[in-house]
């Protein structure tokens, strides 16, 4: 999920890049360890009222802090340009992994930890990169920041002795310090620790919930028919109540957090003026030295309490870390399964015809959905699948289409051959209307001429002079417009292969005569099977299957006629 990145192509730029940042941190630490030293002399000289040490010290600062400014600045910039190539690469491989081999349709069958795979991807990567940035840059200048100023701060401390003892503790302000960073880290471990699980929850109500607005917004013509806007509103309600009820979780906590963390910072900020005041006070140090050393103290104590101050982004860091982590689960879980090829088995497609032997369909549940079957068809023939609803007559050519991996047996459609599946509800893609017919096929592949007579012949003649406006489409026309689009492609795209599940289910009876007239008149060579309820579709196609379900559910498929197709 990570690694990779730094052994991707991209390598070479991301390592120059991450390279540069860490340079350009260093040296930010660098100029604050001459700060410090700063300090003593600038403080020294106002003790001293030394007018010249005052004015050089002046201007040293000038130069120091335009550096401090110059480094800053880059260092900011440098590490967002890491961050956008870093989320371009993990973007693409995501992108790549959640759709071949059908991951995308595997995982939504089966119910799992990987829930709105398209917010992991918009979202949690983004996020994951920006704070593992974030975090692993700040703890490498902790660590340098601590390097640099404990040896400081040792220097400085002098030796205590322990009241009442002869024991005499060298460097006491670096034990001062962690003692005190330890005990902060403990206590806001302790007190953050449900964060990481509250956030995790936070953005899987959020997806849910934004997921429940964008399928109303394209759902709402059948809302409105429903009238069912107080079930809608309802739902809504439910969801953003989950949002609100896990909030007020994180607010809890976070209330906890902040108190232990703001009275952390307040108290660090005159603790290290406590422990140094003795030494000021019996004469062992001046007001520079005073000054230096409490600044030393902070930036050991600030390095040291680094995981106190950054707890909460850690916490939602590990959030992500783990939403991400399962989506890579569950996309390997999807890929594993499609390269064992457990379930129905696809031959290699040197066969002829379609062939479907011995074929076994299970719901992903496991439960026996089609028994036993064999069918073969060949080039140019048609055959028709009807049957009660729910029988498995679409599972079945979601199966021969390869994507149901729930079952046994072996199909054979021959290869390097068209096949098109045309579903109930086609997909009309949001662009050009060029696009959406031409669909999957590049747009620029297919003449404008044979789109527009592809979109006549189905009955859509307004539509012809519309190819390059962008819209919404599957918003834009009606569920019976969108099947004749359907048509239109299948007439444009020529297939060897036609396969038709409820097609035609959302136009009348003379439209869907039409349409099929139209498959068989300008593609007389394809093969055609479609899935369908009416019986008007019996006189387009030569055979007949009907799938019929026993007392228990399971399906058995039979041919029941075999005649010469008329229309």
């Amino acid at each position: 999920m990570t690694h990779p990145f730094w052994f991707s192509e991209d390598r070479w730029a991301a390592r120059g890049l991450l390279l540069a940042v860490i340079a350009l941190n260093l040296g930010i630490v660098y100029i604050n360890v001459l700060l410090n030293k700063w300090n003593n002399t600038f403080y020294d000289a106002l003790q001293d009222k030394q007018y010249t040490v005052f004015l050089h010290q002046l201007i040293r600062f000038s130069w120091l802090a335009g550096l401090y400014i110059v480094f800053a600045v880059y260092q900011s910039y440098l590490n967002q340009m890491l961050q956008i190539r870093w989320r371009s690469w993990l973007t693409e491989h995501y992108l790549r992994r959640w759709l071949t081999d059908g991951a995308y349709y595997r995982m939504q069958l089966v119910a799992g930890e990987a829930d709105n795979p398209d917010q992991r991807v918009a979202e949690d990567v983004p996020q994951f990169i920006a704070s593992t940035l974030n975090l692993s840059i700040g703890g490498m200048r902790a660590v340098v920041t601590l390097i640099s100023f404990v040896a400081i701060l040792w220097g400085l401390s002098g030796t205590f002795t322990i009241p009442g003892s002869s024991i005499r503790l060298p460097g006491y302000l670096v034990w001062a310090a962690l003692l005190y960073a330890l005990a902060g880290t403990w206590l806001a471990d302790w007190i953050g620790r449900p964060l990481v699980r509250l956030n995790f929850d936070q953005q899987r109500y959020e997806a849910d919930f934004r997921f429940s607005l964008v399928r109303f917004r394209e759902n709402a013509e059948g809302v409105a028919l429903y009238h069912g806007e107080s079930d809608e509103l309802r739902t809504f309600r439910e969801r953003f109540g989950s949002i609100v009820h896990n909030w007020w979780g994180i607010m809890r906590q976070q209330k906890r957090l902040t108190w232990l963390t703001a009275g952390y910072g307040q108290a660090a900020i005159i603790f290290p003026l406590i422990v140094v005041a003795p030494r000021y006070f019996r004469g062992q140090i001046f007001l520079g030295g005073l000054i230096q050393t409490a600044t030393a103290f902070g930036q050991v104590q600030d390095s040291l309490s680094f995981i106190v101050s950054s707890y909460t982004d850690i916490a939602a860091w590990r959030a992500v870390v783990e939403r991400l982590a399962g989506f890579q689960r569950a996309l390997e879980l999807a890929h594993i399964q499609a390269a064992t090829k457990v379930g129905i088995h696809h031959a290699d497609g040197n066969c002829g015809d379609l062939i479907v032997d011995g074929v076994e369909l299970d719901l992903p549940g496991g439960q026996p959905l089609i028994a036993d079957m064999s069918l073969s068809l060949g080039r140019g023939e048609s055959a028709l699948l009807s049957g009660p609803s729910g029988v498995g007559k679409s599972t079945l050519l979601r199966a021969i289409a390869g994507i149901w991996p729930f079952g046994r047996g072996e199909i054979c459609v021959p290869s390097n051959t068209r096949v098109l599946f045309l579903p109930q509800k086609p997909y009309l893609p949001i662009g050009t209307l060029r696009e959406t017919v031409s669909y999957p096929m590049p747009a620029g592949g297919v003449d404008d001429t044979n789109l527009r007579e592809a979109l006549e012949a189905v009955g859509l003649p307004e539509l012809a002079n519309r190819l390059d406006e962008t819209c919404h489409w599957a918003l834009q026309l009606s569920p019976g417009e969108q099947q004749r689009i359907a048509f239109a492609r299948a007439l444009v795209q020529e297939p060897d292969w036609l396969f038709l599940d409820e097609a035609t289910s959302a136009v009348d009876e003379a439209t869907e005569a039409r349409l099929y007239r139209l498959v068989r008149d300008r593609l007389p060579r394809t093969t055609l099977f479609s899935v369908g309820h009416r019986a008007t579709l019996r006189l387009f196609h030569d055979r007949q299957l009907f799938a019929q379900p026993d007392s228990d559910g399971l399906a058995s498929i039979v041919e029941v006629m075999k005649t010469r197709m008329s229309v």
